[in-house]
Formats: structure tokens, C-alpha cells, sequence
């Protein structure tokens, strides 16, 4: 029976890259790339192959892989595996890189920059410390081949072949033989007696100075170029003359190095190297430095290596989140650092932890994730935003906190085109009838309008059948400007997804409305828009064949590309409006709700001014927008009477500057104020829907009911007709009719209706209401001033418990 040995290096869980050497540093060992076989993940592999007649680097390579093998160290190169043959000798450590071949590549991109390198020094000397202070280890080949870079960019120390006890129980340091390493020994030990070295550091201090030479002058020629410190930086240049000069015992320690260059201005006192030496003690900090270091970082990410950013700063963000109980601080670094991640590792590492932040309690946290949605809303999926996020996202609409509830909304337009057809058109919807009718925050109702027309284009026909026209219309009937100028330009941007039967009977009548408005802007705006309706109906009256490409979006499916259109129609009510919703809300934390205050409509001038009167709540329900009719009351009190006039809107003339600066609305502004200059888009209020375009029918319109017919030929009119009054002295004359009205207007009596103008009795019903509520006013008025003075005359007071006798 044959038995076959087994093959240890095939056997070994790492396998080498094809790729050839990275470039082997001076020594025995060559550098190969590698990977581990079941995951894949890379590695470093160091190999010494052995050679007949080398016994004695045969013997220095063991001594190294034994050192490396038992030292453990953030600044010394990682051990991770090994495989040790009668042939060969492989050493597994972490994916890194040659310092030469790391800093050649940075200078070449232009990415080098000097705190990366004061931050990778200090990490050499601090290995250094670690050796010669708390492990009596001199590491005898310190220089450029034996330092390495990993993929954070975080410098560390290798090449420990040579080393030996600084109490020299090991024996002397081994002969190196090879000249490349021999010129960065120091001048002491050229004698062979090393009688000269006072402190065990020194000799190490002194190929310190020589790393640092060539860190910053590229390799070192010779030794006599280390009295030239050529680009080495005038913060370093003291220090480096005390690592290089002949004394040695002149020579620092290495922690006392340390502690020199990071005194103030010295050139490892920088931001890059606090932050990494805080990221590296975080887990013994206290929750308030925590706070502060990440509210401070992001600030300093921008300026920061990428690698750094990725590889170092963001692992630490992750475990703050999810075992520090950091909150909401650590979303803007994280966020930041997200950017340099590729789609996969930003599902990988980012995503699974905004999921789990959603669910979070904490207010603070849900706010800044709402607003920084904008930054990760491209790397979720439908399923994962309507399962795991929106659940979670819903309940800020009923959050007692205004900014919360004005976050959601705002949040909506980036999460509307992911939502499935249930959460868009139902439950969004039933949120955003609430808000708009009921929220107490004029700013937050504006809002909702405007992200309503934002999203109209998302929603299924029959949601825009149902909802478009009456919240706009709701809007145009509230007591915040912005959103009556809101509700406008919902009309305006959703223009394209309404019939030709809606344009005429549903929207114009509300526009019209709205040309007597208080506010000029708001009047602007409906002049504007009536225009535009007006022209796109004049346009389908001159050539009917029209009709169906114009309505062609009506009964269309829901699509994003119809909302491009109108992507910046109202962007100054999130932007500019918004902006003062916080200001407003600290101000008048107890606004009126929308719903309890209706704006009355000005009377032309010469008539007085009508009595404002209180409307009920309009009830809602899920999913629907239906507006109810306003049922005034005849009586009013004197303060609902001039609640206009009293009523503190806080600082709203900002708001109203910021409609005035508005160009054209279909771009997302209002008419420019004289002087300015246009944009070289603009287009005249004339020609603003001369190219919108929708789809549909008459028949398919909701139904009006339609005009009387006129009556045949010899029919009299009701009017015409005498009910019991006296006869018209001339009956040929064709104003007898107008006549006899006027007259019975005049002298009303009990069994006649009165004339059919009705507008007229209304004016005069609004007229006398005011004149009955002014003067219930006055009589108020007097009874209290009368009292006043009746208190005042009084004689002497009145004790409690005893009767006034007269």
C-alpha cells in the first residue's frame, strides 16, 4: 500500500496572487499580495525561500517570524498566520504596502499631504517607544524598507529581523550583510566596540532621523546628505537635528520625542493626528467627549485622506451607533463618510443602519435622518423604504413637535417615487388631509401644498381625480398667505392632469375668487394662473381637434417624467417659506388652526368692510379632500368681528418678500420687481402653458350641471310676469319690467320673494350684518365705560362678610 505525504503549502488556508512581488524590501523575505481561500478577503504573505549555504539568514528569518509572531501592537505589522517548511517560510500578515511604493503613488496623484505624514511618524515612533520602553527590544533596522502602509493608511513598523534584547541577555545584534541596510547605522557604531552608545535608544533614534530624511527627500544616498534636512518641514527641522547629532546621548527618547513634537505648533500638533488618537482611546471616553468629538468631525472629514475616512473613521461611526449609544451626532460624519463608498459597500455597511435608526424613539435622531434623507434615499429599494421605513416615517405627521411634523412632509418628495400604490395614495394621502386642514402651523399647511403638487404626478388617476382639486382648493382658502399662494401654484404645476370641463368649472371659479384678495401677492399669482387657464381653454375653443392631446395626462398612469416638469414650481415655499417655520412657530406657538380662521374677501371700496364670521372644522376622512360647505352664524361677538385686525401673523412681511422676489411661477417663482434682471428662461405669463400639453375627454370630466337651455320664442320670463303689484303704466317701454323690480325692491311686501338680484341682497344682507355688528360694538362699548364709572363713583370699600347700608 502506497501512502502519499501531504502537501503543507497546499494544505495552507492562504494561496498567493499571481501577480509578481510588490517589490521585496532589502533582506531575505519577498512581499506577495494574497488571499484567504474561504473568504476571499486580502492579505500580505512574506516569503523566505531556503537556501543550501545560508543558514545563518535561514536562522534570522526564523527569529523574525518568531518575534512577529509574539508582538503584538497597533503600530506593529499584524501576524494573522504561517506555514514554516523544510523550503520555505511564509508569514500572513495584513493587506498592506511598501511605505516607498505608498508615498510614490500619493505624490504622483497629488493626494500627499503633510498631516498624513506627521500622523504616520508619530505611529513609527510610538512602536518604537513600545519596543525599546516597555519591552527592552532594540529593533535595529529602522528605515524606509521596513515600514509599511495599510489600506486606512496607517503607517506600521516591520522588518524585525534583526532585533535583539537591549539588556543583552540574547546576545549582540545579529550581522545584518547587507550593505542597502548598513548606511543607516550610526556613526558610534563604526568602531565595532560600542563603547560611545550611552542610551539603548540611540542607535534607533538615529535611523529614525534617517526615515525621516527620506520620507520627505526620497531615498537616502548617502549619510553625509543627512546634514542637509532639505524639505523636511522648520516645525521638524529642531527636532530632527537632535535625532542625527553626533552625541549620542544628546538622542531623545522616543516618548519624549513624541511629546516635543506635539507641544503647540510643533508639527504633530495637528487635527488629523488629535482625531486619530482620540478614535483610538474612544472606548474610554466619556459619553460627553464622544459628544463632542463627532459633533466636532465632521467639520474636518472634507480635509481628511479618503482611505482614512472609509477604512478607519467610518468603522468607529458604526460601532459608536450601535454599542455607544452615541444617537443622533454620529449621522453627519456618517453620512459624509458614506460618500466615498462604492452602491454595494453603502448597502452593506450604511443602509442596514439607517434602517435601524428609523425605528429609533429618539426625536433628535429622527430629524436629522429627515434631513439628510436626501444623501441616502438613492441606495434604498421600494420593498426596503415601504416595509422598513415608511411604517416609521408616518408617525412624525402626528408628532406633537412642529419641526418633526414640517421634516415628514418635506421628506415625502423624495420618498414618493418609492412608495407602493397603498401607502401613496391611502395613507399618504389621509396624513396629508389631516395636515392641511387641521395642523395649527400655517407654514406646515403650506408645505403640505406644496409637496402635494410635487407629488401629484406619482399618484393613480383616480387619487388626482379625487384629491388634487379640492386640497388646492382648500389652500387658496387659508389664513397663511404662502399657502393661498401655494394652493395657485398647485393648480399651476399640476395644470397638465385636469380636463378641459374641471379647468372651466372647478378651478377657474376658485382662482377668481382669489383677484380679490387681501394680499397682492396672492392676487398676482391668480391673475397669473387665470391667464394661463384662460388661454389653454381659448386654445381648445378655437381648435377642438386639440382636445385630446391636451388631456392626455388626465387618465394617464402615474409617471416621474410629469413631474419633472414642475420639479421647481414651488420650491421657494420648502426653501424660502419653510425656512421660516421655525421662527414663526417660536413666536406664536398657539396659531389658529387653519380650519377656524377663513379669510373673508374685501368688498369694493365705498362699502364697508363685511363681518368675518367663524367656520366649523371640515371634516375629513381616510384618503379623501371633500370640502364641506362654511356655515356662517348671523351673531358675532366684537372680537371675532376684527379677529383680522388683531390677529399677530408674526414676522410674515419676510415671507411676503420672499413671494415678491419671485419671477415666474411655472418655473417656480413670481413676476420680477422692476430693474431686475430676467432669467433667459422666463416667459411671458401670456405664454406659459402655450407648450403644456394632457390627454382625456369632455365626457370623462367630473359632471357640472349643464347651462339652461333658452327658452322658446314668445316665452315670457318669470320676471315679466305681474305677481299681485300695480300695473305698469306703459307697457311697450322694455325697461317697465326693470322698473316694476326696482320698485319692489324698494317696498318689499309679505307675500313676494322681492326681485331676483340676488347679489345685490346679499351686498346689502353683508352691508347691514356690519352696520348691526359695528354698532352692537358701540353699545358694548358704552355699557363697560359706564360700569368703569359706576365702580369708580362707589363710596368707600367693601368689607368682606359685611352688608353696605345705604
Amino acid at each position: 500500500m502506497w501512502f502519499f505525504a501531504r502537501d503543507p503549502v497546499r494544505d495552507f488556508p492562504f494561496e498567493l496572487s499571481p501577480e509578481p512581488p510588490e517589490g521585496s524590501p532589502p533582506g531575505p523575505w519577498a512581499l506577495h499580495r494574497g488571499r484567504k481561500k474561504a473568504t476571499g478577503s486580502p492579505v500580505s504573505i512574506f516569503v523566505y525561500d531556503v537556501k543550501p549555504g545560508a543558514e545563518e539568514q535561514t536562522q534570522v528569518a526564523k527569529a523574525a517570524f518568531k518575534r512577529l509572531k509574539t508582538l503584538r501592537h497597533p503600530n506593529i505589522l499584524a501576524y494573522i498566520d504561517g506555514l514554516e517548511t523544510e523550503k520555505c517560510l511564509h508569514v500572513v500578515t495584513e493587506a498592506v504596502t511598501p511605505l516607498a511604493a505608498y508615498l510614490k503613488a500619493r505624490t504622483e496623484t497629488g493626494d500627499l499631504r503633510e498631516m498624513e505624514l506627521s500622523w504616520g511618524l508619530h505611529q513609527i515612533v510610538k512602536a518604537l517607544s513600545f519596543l525599546v520602553n516597555d519591552c527592552s527590544l532594540i529593533h535595529n533596522n529602522v528605515c524606509m524598507a521596513a515600514v509599511f502602509v495599510d489600506r486606512a493608511g496607517e503607517w506600521k513598523l516591520g522588518g524585525l529581523d534583526y532585533m535583539y534584547s537591549a539588556q543583552g541577555n540574547g546576545g549582540g545584534p545579529p550581522r545584518k550583510g547587507v550593505p542597502e541596510l548598513e548606511q543607516y547605522d550610526p556613526p558610534e557604531l563604526a568602531d565595532g566596540s560600542g563603547k560611545a552608545v550611552r542610551e539603548k535608544w540611540s542607535a534607533d533614534m538615529w535611523r529614525l532621523g534617517c526615515l525621516i530624511w527620506e520620507v520627505f527627500n526620497g531615498p537616502l544616498p548617502r549619510a553625509a546628505a543627512l546634514r542637509n534636512p532639505g524639505k523636511i518641514p522648520k516645525s521638524l527641522v529642531p527636532h530632527y537635528c537632535e535625532l542625527v547629532g553626533a552625541n549620542p546621548k544628546v538622542r531623545p527618547n522616543p516618548a519624549r520625542f513624541l511629546q516635543n513634537c506635539r507641544a503647540p505648533g510643533g508639527f504633530m500638533n495637528n487635527r488629523f493626528v488629535e482625531t486619530n488618537l482620540f478614535l483610538e482611546e474612544i472606548q474610554i471616553k466619556e459619553p460627553a467627549e464622544k459628544q463632542k468629538f463627532f459633533q466636532e468631525l465632521s467639520k474636518s472629514l472634507d480635509s481628511f485622506p479618503e482611505d482614512f475616512c472609509r477604512h478607519k473613521v467610518l468603522p468607529q461611526l458604526l460601532t459608536a451607533f450601535e454599542f455607544g449609544n452615541a444617537g443622533a451626532v454620529v449621522l453627519t460624519p456618517l453620512f459624509k463618510v458614506g460618500k466615498f463608498l462604492s452602491a454595494e459597500e453603502y448597502q452593506q455597511k450604511i443602509v442596514p443602519v439607517v434602517v435601524k435608526m428609523f425605528s429609533s424613539t429618539d426625536r433628535a435622531m429622527r430629524i436629522r435622518l429627515l434631513q439628510q434623507m436626501e444623501q441616502f434615499i438613492q441606495y434604498l429599494d421600494e420593498p426596503t423604504v415601504n416595509t422598513q421605513i415608511f411604517p416609521h416615517v408616518v408617525h412624525g405627521f402626528l408628532d406633537t413637535n412642529p419641526a418633526i411634523r414640517e421634516q415628514t412632509v418635506k421628506s415625502m418628495l423624495l420618498l414618493a417615487p418609492k412608495l407602493n400604490e397603498a401607502n401613496l395614495n391611502v395613507e399618504l394621502m389621509k396624513h396629508f388631509a389631516r395636515l392641511q386642514a387641521k395642523d395649527e402651523q400655517g407654514p406646515i399647511r403650506c408645505n403640505t401644498t406644496v409637496c402635494l403638487g410635487k407629488i401629484g404626478s406619482y399618484l393613480s388617476a383616480s387619487t388626482r381625480h379625487r384629491v388634487l382639486t379640492s386640497a388646492f382648493s382648500r389652500a387658496t382658502k387659508d389664513p397663511f398667505a404662502p399657502s393661498r399662494v401655494a394652493g395657485v401654484l398647485g393648480f399651476a404645476a399640476t395644470h397638465n392632469l385636469y380636463s378641459m370641463t374641471d379647468c372651466a368649472h372647478k378651478i377657474l371659479p376658485v382662482l377668481c375668487g382669489l383677484t380679490v384678495d387681501p394680499e397682492k401677492s396672492v392676487r398676482d399669482q391668480a391673475f397669473k394662473a387665470i391667464r394661463s387657464f384662460l388661454s389653454k381653454l381659448e386654445s381648445v375653443s378655437e381648435d377642438p381637434t386639440q382636445l385630446a392631446e391636451v388631456e392626455k395626462d388626465v387618465h394617464a398612469a402615474s409617471s416621474p417624467g410629469v413631474g419633472g416638469a414642475a420639479a421647481s414650481w414651488a420650491g421657494w415655499a420648502v426653501t424660502g417659506v419653510s425656512s421660516l417655520t421655525s421662527k414663526l412657530i417660536r413666536a406664536h406657538p398657539t396659531a389658529a388652526p387653519a380650519e377656524t380662521n377663513v379669510p373673508q374677501r374685501p368688498v369694493p371700496e365705498g362699502l364697508p368692510a363685511p363681518t368675518p364670521a367663524p367656520a366649523p372644522a371640515p371634516a375629513t376622512t381616510s384618503g379623501h379632500w371633500e370640502t364641506q360647505e362654511e356655515a356662517k352664524d348671523t351673531e358675532e361677538d366684537s372680537s371675532a368681528a376684527d379677529r383680522w385686525d388683531d390677529e399677530d401673523w408674526g414676522s410674515l412681511e419676510e415671507a411676503e418678500s420672499v413671494l415678491a422676489q419671485q419671477d415666474d411661477w411655472s418655473t417656480g417663482g413670481q413676476s420680477s420687481q422692476p430693474g431686475q434682471t430676467s432669467n433667459s428662461g422666463h416667459k411671458s405669463p401670456e405664454s406659459d402653458w402655450s407648450s403644456w400639453e394632457a390627454e382625456g375627454s369632455w365626457e370623462q370630466a367630473w359632471q357640472e350641471p349643464s347651462p339652461p337651455e333658452p327658452p322658446p320664442e314668445g316665452t315670457r320670463l318669470a320676471s315679466e310676469y305681474n305677481w299681485g303689484g300695480p300695473e305698469p303704466s306703459d307697457k311697450g317701454d322694455p325697461f317697465a319690467a326693470l322698473s316694476a323690480r326696482r320698485e319692489a325692491a324698494a317696498q318689499p311686501r309679505p307675500d313676494s320673494w322681492g326681485d331676483d338680484n340676488w347679489e345685490g341682497l346679499e351686498t346689502e344682507s353683508r352691508q347691514a350684518k356690519a352696520e348691526l355688528a359695528r354698532k352692537k360694538r358701540e353699545e358694548r362699548r358704552r355699557e363697560m365705560e359706564a360700569k368703569r364709572a359706576e365702580k369708580k363713583a362707589a363710596k368707600g370699600p367693601m368689607k368682606l362678610g359685611t352688608r353696605k347700608l345705604d
